[in-house]
């Protein structure tokens, strides 16, 4: 019996908690990888990391472009099927460019740009992989959470059909790798969560000594950590789940013990758990966030590379003279982070982000008349505009205060996680719209959209009721299970046409504008 109150069965077998996810996952990735190469075009900040994906490729580091955004040379080289975008220099550090994100990403977004040339679908490739892979984690998590096979394949139909994420899991930007790296670090948690509780179970004389027994190595854990200085090595706000996660699995160890019987669980915890938590969540995620500089670091031609020969007048030791110039990077990483603040029409505030009050614009042209679409008057569009799908955003919302309720009065410990993950997402950016007036985007929020639907997924629970549950009352939950998935499908293709470069009349496009504020700098003639 301790077995099931410490880890619950699941429902139904496990080849349909494979299958399920898998056949959803499929779904996914025929949305995100059918027309991947279109639009044809550069589109948003591809201009900066494509290109700095490729760099990465023939030289191991990023180098400076021909151009500039307002002769943007390297981007019309690229789509003429130009490769030579390359500012000629003298000397390969003269030639460095200053990058404000590590490296991860835009190696990812190097392997497809290797395996299938520099084209827009090469440098989407990894975007779409990510996207894809990351509805089967968030199915397999979400069915790891609720027990149900049901429930975690709702949870993975619903990403396929979020909005913003099927714009970032078709474009060459970070958030999209930043978003699967926090994801996997979050599942390799709850399954160490299910496997600690199952080690203690299974000892359970021991279980109930004064700290409880130790776990020995967690590779599950050692795992998710790893997750998550990949999400570091991606972009620096990685940093803040992170954080968040590290003091989730301790709590969940403390908790563990506690249940299994332990009379001093929180000191067991610390004496048994705290000490391999630190090398997980500190010193493995530091030295994968390292090893993402391997090019930087094996040779000179990197921004900043020599700053500590420069400041200290002559030669020192390699690995301490090349540490303490990439630390020295890294505080003008913060620095340029810091003072951000530039006008961009596409630009909103963190408050706005869950109501979706203003989209991006990642791309809009209108190069041909309507005839060629089918319209009359007006011309043709070809757009990408990044927003989430309304009916899951607006969804989640009333389902994360269901959360907050919900803990309030049961302390779930899924609720909780839930709440923390969304929490570490999202308010660190408040700090920086109300002290440092900072540039922000609706797509900051990537990261959080899987917890976002995971929120949906444990309401959904609750309206589907136990398996214990009368079957009027499972039929009744059922039912508007259903229909909120079907509402969400239906918007979902409504917009479809404007989140995946499809060439439609601006009539239509404007129609799919469920807030004009989504569209700030497009013309409407």
């Amino acid at each position: 019996m301790i077995a099931h109150r410490l880890v619950p069965p699941f429902q139904g077998g496990p080849l349909w908690g494979w299958v399920g996810p898998l056949l959803v996952a499929l779904f996914g990735g025929i949305l995100r990888f059918v027309r991947l190469g279109e639009p044809r075009a550069v589109v948003f900040d591809e201009t900066y990391y494509a290109k700095d994906a490729y760099s990465l490729l023939r030289h191991g580091v990023e180098r400076a472009m021909l151009g500039d955004a307002k002769n943007p040379v390297a981007d019309r080289r690229l789509m003429a099927g130009g490769l030579d975008i390359f500012k000629q220099c003298p000397a390969p550090d003269e030639c460095a460019a200053f990058v404000a994100h590590p490296p991860l990403g835009k190696w990812m977004i190097a392997a497809g740009e290797w395996l299938f040339g520099m084209n827009p679908f090469g440098w989407r490739f990894a975007a779409a992989l990510a996207g894809t892979l990351s509805i089967l984690v968030l199915a397999r998590v979400a069915r790891r959470m609720t027990r149900s096979t049901l429930l975690g394949c709702l949870g993975g139909l619903l990403l396929a059909l979020d909005g913003l994420h099927l714009v970032l899991s078709r474009a060459a930007l970070l958030d999209v790798f930043l978003m699967f790296w926090v994801l996997c670090g979050f599942a390799c948690l709850v399954a160490d969560r299910d496997a600690a509780r199952n080690a203690l179970a299974a000892r359970t004389a021991a279980a109930r000594e004064a700290y409880g027994p130790p776990l020995g190595v967690r590779w599950w854990r050692l795992a998710g950590g790893a997750c998550l200085g990949a999400a570091c090595a991606v972009k620096w706000s990685g940093v803040f789940f992170l954080v968040a996660f590290a003091v989730l699995s301790l709590a969940w160890d403390m908790g563990a013990r506690r249940a299994a019987g332990a009379r001093a669980a929180y000191r067991g915890a610390l004496a048994h758990d705290a000490p391999g938590g630190f090398g997980a969540f500190a010193l493995l995620p530091a030295l994968v966030l390292l090893a993402s500089w391997a090019g930087w670091f094996a040779g000179p031609g990197g921004w900043g590379r020599g700053w500590e020969r420069a400041t200290s007048g002559g030669p020192g030791f390699f690995v301490f003279d090349s540490l303490r110039s990439w630390v020295s990077y890294q505080v003008q990483v913060l620095g340029f982070h810091t003072g951000l603040s530039d006008y961009h029409p596409s630009m909103s505030e963190p408050w706005q982000w869950p109501l979706l009050v203003r989209g991006v614009l990642f791309h809009y042209d209108t190069g041909r008349p309507a005839a060629e679409c089918g319209g009359g008057a007006g011309k043709c569009v070809q757009g990408v505009l990044a927003v989430g799908t309304p009916a899951l955003w607006f969804g989640a919302v009333l389902a994360l205060v269901a959360l907050v309720v919900r803990y309030g009065v049961t302390r779930d410990w899924r609720a909780g996680a839930v709440l923390l993950a969304c929490a570490a997402g999202w308010l660190p950016w408040f700090y920086y719209a109300l002290a440092d007036d900072r540039t922000m985007y609706l797509f900051y929020l990537a990261p959080v959209v899987p917890f976002m639907v995971l929120a949906v997924v444990l309401v959904a629970g609750l309206v589907l009721g136990g398996a214990a549950a009368p079957p009027p009352r499972r039929a009744a939950g059922a039912a508007v299970v259903g229909a909120f998935a079907l509402v969400v499908l239906v918007d979902f293709w409504w917009l479809q046409p404007v989140l995946a470069a499809e060439t439609i009349t601006q009539a239509q496009w404007w129609a799919r504008m469920l807030m004009r504020s989504w569209m700030t700098s497009a013309p409407r003639s």
